[in-house]
């Protein structure tokens, strides 16, 4: 699979998620078979202003492959200005969060509030991709509500200001994350399009990736809950594409040594204390459903050091 020219090794993504897709989870996630990752949402304006903040989520390390930056943000001189000074940092491509439903991201007419105005949107597509020479892609959803479906037309003129790629979330801004995605509406970007689009939501299983692949006709699937606490899904949608056995589940000693195979990544690149706080929430997934999760994880919300954590899961072993 290409986007403009970039070729990937397969057509699984591991779709941005704000506070997730980090560097160290990225990684873990390329290493079970996803060929493409997305960063974490980045502010145009923020990394203008010099917020060092911005720094940690611009970090990225040579083995993860193919890795997109997504910027958001809705001024089109100010979002071609920042990919083009981002452009050096050897991403693959730089990703637009035109889905984000956050309210204090819409409210400031970014993320999936730009699906209201196609114009704008293109015209910040079509100044960025006049400003770097790597692809640039757009993440956006089926509408804004249910009383302006607007994906196929959005997609169509993403496509015309020189979109590479599209990753369509199958359910409006209003819908957040509730009820479920709206697949038929991936189905009818792709038939609109000529480029490359990528199906998201309701991807928790490789039957599901199978699925939406075969009845929407996408190009690829973009995972995004379904990885989280789950990086193995990759390598269980990667066999299922290529016809082979569906490994098995980890077992506990495996989750248990994949929490600290994220936990050794994390502190190589953020402060101790900072890591261990947003272990927590992953330490939440990732033992969803095991024996006697539950009170490991309220062990877990109150460690402040590597140590510890460490000593609370070698407990479990």
């Amino acid at each position: 699979m290409k986007i403009g020219g970039v070729e990937l090794e397969n057509n699984i993504m591991l779709a941005p998620m704000a506070g997730v897709t980090d560097l160290s989870f990225r990684l873990l996630c390329r290493e079970q078979g996803s060929s493409y990752t997305v960063t974490e949402m980045v502010s145009a304006k923020a990394v203008l202003y010099n917020n060092r903040n911005t720094d940690i989520l611009l970090r990225r390390e040579p083995e993860e492959g193919a890795v997109a930056l997504q910027l958001f943000g809705s001024d089109p001189d100010i979002m071609a200005e920042i990919a083009a000074r981002l452009e050096d940092l050897g991403f693959a491509a730089i990703d637009v969060n035109m889905g984000c439903p956050v309210p204090k991201i819409v409210n400031n007419g970014e993320g999936s509030a730009l699906m209201k105005d196609p114009a704008l949107a293109g015209r910040i597509i079509e100044k960025m991709s006049a400003a770097v020479k790597c692809p640039v892609t757009v993440k956006f959803r089926k509408g804004f509500d249910e009383g302006h479906i607007n994906a196929v037309e959005f997609a169509h003129i993403m496509e015309e200001s020189g979109a590479a790629a599209l990753t369509v979330h199958g359910r409006t801004r209003d819908q957040f994350y509730s009820g479920s995605a709206d697949w038929d509406i991936i189905k009818k970007v792709k038939e609109r399009v000529g480029i490359p689009v990528f199906g998201n939501g309701d991807i928790f299983t490789a039957e599901d990736a199978v699925r939406m692949l075969r009845e929407t006709g996408c190009d690829g699937v973009a995972v995004a809950r379904g990885a989280k606490g789950n990086p193995w899904i990759f390598r269980e949608i990667a066999a299922a594409l290529a016809g082979l056995p569906i490994p098995d589940r980890p077992s506990p000693s495996e989750i248990i040594a994949m929490i600290k195979k994220q936990a050794s990544l994390m502190v190589q690149y953020k402060p101790e204390y900072i890591a261990v706080r947003e272990l927590r929430k992953h330490v939440s997934w990732y033992t969803a459903g095991l024996h006697g999760g539950a009170a490991l994880r309220a062990q877990v919300n109150s460690t402040e050091t590597l140590e510890e954590l460490y000593g609370l899961l070698d407990g479990r072993m």
